[in-house]
């Protein structure tokens, strides 16, 4: 174990891949000391102290029929989430939700849900995402690549409508081949594309017998972060996963805070809101909160 670590720490340090052989004995291991330190290294290399965070609001559609559209005026990303049937509906108000941004990058839905309704609708997916341009939206909000039949097309698709992708994520993270099996479709799909800039490596939603465990979550994200060395961000959600496990996730590869809230009126104080408390974990974790946007921007106050 020792030669594999020090012959990794040497790759990771010289911004190298892993090869297969040593990709293999990584997956392989329990040793998550091991595991978190070499990953903190090799996200240290790519990032420096530096740890990002985005505060999203969401929205969902439709929207009532009276009343204005309010955001908060701390959101950085305004993300748009709802059933994407009857598009033609709901694009009445996804342009509402634009309008009421004012500038601030709008992500919207997902690019599965949108797939699923060009089947069902028998419009082109190309057809779908250029009329979310049109509208305004500027990122599709995630994309499963375990629920998309054929990713590197529908995400090629998305791109030359002019619409970036705000995460590339996992629906379900059954097994551990499946978790494995992931992080390499990440990779592959990155090799693919070349402009996928954020994965968020655990699963957005529990399997029914198949509960994950918090050192199964936080060996996927170090296994990420050694495993993927092109994609620049591994991602983990506040608001999905809580403080405690994304303050581990962050010492053992996570880079960047996904789904902070923009919320800040909270009763016992400014000490708790949500901008403060990410503030102090980032801290704890030895390192140094900045806030971005839904395009990836620094937030300059």
């Amino acid at each position: 174990m020792n030669e594999l670590v020090e012959r990794v720490s040497a790759l990771v340090a010289a911004g190298q891949p892993l090869g297969e052989s040593d990709s293999a004995a990584l997956a392989g291991t329990h040793d998550i000391l091991t595991l978190g330190m070499l990953s903190d290294q090799a996200r240290r290399r790519m990032h420096g102290a530096d740890t990002t965070f985005v505060r999203v609001a969401e929205m969902s559609v439709p929207l009532a029929d009276h009343g204005t559209c309010e955001i908060p005026p701390a959101a950085r990303e305004v993300k748009i989430v709802g059933p994407v049937e009857s598009f033609d509906t709901v694009l009445p108000h996804v342009r509402r939700i634009v309008a009421a941004a004012a500038g601030r990058p709008v992500s919207a839905f997902s690019l599965e849900e949108l797939a699923a309704e060009s089947d069902a609708s028998g419009r082109a997916l190309e057809v779908l995402l250029n009329a979310l341009a049109d509208a305004g939206v500027s990122h599709v909000a995630e994309a499963a690549l375990d629920r998309l039949t054929n990713a590197e097309a529908s995400l090629e698709q998305m791109r030359k409508a002019g619409l970036g992708l705000a995460r590339l994520t996992v629906q379900h993270t059954a097994s551990t081949a499946d978790r494995l099996a992931h992080i390499l479709r990440a990779r592959s799909l990155q090799q693919s594309l070349g402009w996928i800039e954020s994965f968020a490596p655990l699963g957005r939603s529990l399997m029914p017998g198949s509960p994950s465990t918090g050192y199964d979550d936080v060996r996927q994200v170090a296994l990420a972060r050694l495993l993927i060395d092109n994609i620049p961000s591994i991602q983990v959600d506040w608001s999905r996963y809580g403080p405690k496990l994304a303050q581990v996730a962050l010492t053992v590869g996570a880079d960047d805070v996904d789904g902070v809230s923009p919320v800040d009126e909270m009763a016992d104080g400014r000490r708790r809101s949500p901008l403060e408390e990410i503030r102090r974990n980032i801290l704890a974790a030895g390192l140094v909160p900045v806030e971005r946007d839904g395009a990836r921007q620094r937030v300059v106050r």
